[in-house]
């Protein structure tokens, strides 16, 4: 086949539209290449030029193939790069809105991978441009994942805040690394040596913002069986840590073998068994483990293996790990939290969650966003009635300057109390004066139980110090039992009240 040139018109515009191809999709970079394709259009806001300049993409390659150009071998040096991400984006802006109804279904499904029946078609396409058949499974593939994280992350982080936005530009580069291309040619099979770890307070969504990573990874396509080889529901799967003795922590992380302890009258499979080869795992609180589970979650970050209690055999572990912990960086960075040879071996990269007042602050509609958003979640629509019932009812009783203390956690329960009560008093915490009189008084007339009193206790030793480790070393306890207390009293504390 001849080789052609594009004219410089037309490299000028595929050159926008490769940038526009390999940039984050919650980035400044595209929002400005967005507004110079705009410049093609104008009077058009950012959302309609997106749709125009498909549009005008796919009259480009129209026009090439009515002059026999619509193929990769017409094509040679940079303008052949360039027309192949171009082919390859037009493919998949064909079939986003097909990737979103197979993501709806793949959730509706559960676990079990469901059938794709655009595969053969939407592949046939890729093929008819000329791209090698040996990457074709591949950049189908890829399409599928770059829909999946777009849509985890776009449609679970809600928010326009500048905290949010920076978050879901991390998260991004998070499954994609900065740089697409380069994840293209060498990374997309070998994410798993790039452990995360999630800082944020309680209740931020550290858990929300794992999920979308962790359902967001490449999962090869089947074409014999029309599917993909796995369902990205199984794709990830989380574990609290602060749920388990110390006991049954390493029994819950590496599985067990028949007779490795008391009790153990069958085999068990760990969570690092249970990973899929394409999957992520969410350690959840793991500020909480133990320097020795700590040694043991090191070799499998290290070496790729760990081994079962009660056995020698060594397990391989081919999924990618996401700690996630509600310690702060500076305890972190003062050695409080980790291991050096662990936390350094965790934190490829460290993403942080922001509290819902700095969102607030920055942003005073994400209150509304993120109401509308728990509203339609809950209702299975987006009734503008109760969201603003519940406003009405945040503006009355709490105020503009609330701190939401327990962050988007507590703004779900706000919403379900004002639909039972049209009523939310919020948390408002006791003085360590209030809390002494109260112990003082609940021990007097024995109305507090051992677990209420010791909470209590912890976390008026906790107002006090201000570390778990300072009221762990004052009562004896270990710093896992009071952080548990303490939990445990900011979740009821109306009963020392």
């Amino acid at each position: 086949m001849k080789k052609e040139r594009l004219s410089v018109e037309e490299r000028a515009f595929f050159r926008m539209v490769y940038h526009a191809a390999f940039a984050n999709p919650f980035s400044e970079l595209r929002e400005r290449l967005d507004l110079r394709i705009a410049g093609h259009f104008p009077g058009l806001d950012r959302g309609a030029t997106a749709d125009r300049y498909i549009l005008e993409i796919n009259r480009r390659i129209e026009h090439l193939d009515r002059e026999g150009r619509g193929h990769l071998d017409a094509f040679r040096g940079q303008d052949r790069t360039i027309i192949k991400t171009v082919f390859l984006f037009d493919v998949f802006y064909k079939y986003r809105e097909r990737f979103d109804l197979l993501i709806k279904e793949q959730i509706r499904s559960g676990d079990e991978s469901v059938p794709v029946p655009f595969a053969d078609q939407a592949m046939e396409m890729i093929r008819k441009r000329g791209i090698p058949e040996q990457e074709i499974l591949h950049y189908f593939a890829l399409s599928y994942q770059l829909r999946r994280a777009f849509f985890f992350i776009s449609h679970s982080l809600v928010g326009n805040s500048q905290c949010m936005k920076t978050l879901r530009r991390n998260l991004w580069n998070n499954v994609f690394t900065n740089d697409i291309g380069l994840y293209d040619r060498y990374l997309w099979n070998r994410m798993e040596d790039f452990s995360t770890l999630i800082l944020g307070e309680t209740g931020t969504g550290k858990g929300t913002a794992a999920m979308a990573v962790g359902r967001s990874g490449y999962i090869p396509f089947d074409p014999g069986k029309k599917r993909f080889s796995v369902s990205f529901t199984r794709a990830f799967s989380s574990l609290n840590l602060s749920q388990f003795p110390e006991t049954l922590l390493e029994s819950e992380l590496f599985g067990h073998r028949k007779g490795a302890f008391t009790g153990a009258v069958d085999d068990y499979q760990g969570v690092f068994d249970r990973c899929s080869p394409h999957g992520s795992i969410l350690l959840d609180e793991i500020g909480e483990v133990s320097d020795h589970v700590q040694i043991k979650l090191l070799q499998v970050l290290q070496e790729r293996s760990f081994t079962p209690v009660g056995s020698h055999v060594r397990s391989r572990f081919q999924g990618r790990v996401i700690g996630a912990t509600n310690r702060s960086v500076s305890a972190i960075h003062r050695g409080e939290v980790f291991r050096d040879d662990f936390y350094y071996r965790l934190c490829s990269d460290i993403i942080e969650v922001p509290p819902l007042r700095e969102r607030i602050s920055q942003d005073s509609t994400e209150l509304v966003d993120l109401l509308s958003f728990t509203v339609t979640r809950m209702t299975g629509t987006a009734p503008e009635e109760l969201t603003s019932r519940v406003l009405r009812v945040i503006n009355r009783e709490l105020g503009s300057s609330y701190s939401w203390p327990g962050n988007v956690r507590e703004l779900e329960q706000c919403v379900r109390r004002v639909v039972l009560r049209r009523s939310y008093e919020g948390r408002k915490e006791s003085t360590k004066e209030e809390m002494g009189s109260t112990l003082i008084k609940g021990i007097q007339t024995g109305a507090l139980s051992v677990p209420e009193l010791v909470s209590g206790y912890c976390f008026l030793l906790y107002q006090r110090h201000g570390t778990y480790e300072q009221v762990a070393k004052q009562t004896g306890l270990d710093r896992r039992t009071v952080k548990k207390y303490i939990d445990a009293h900011k979740a009821n504390g109306d009963t020392l009240r």
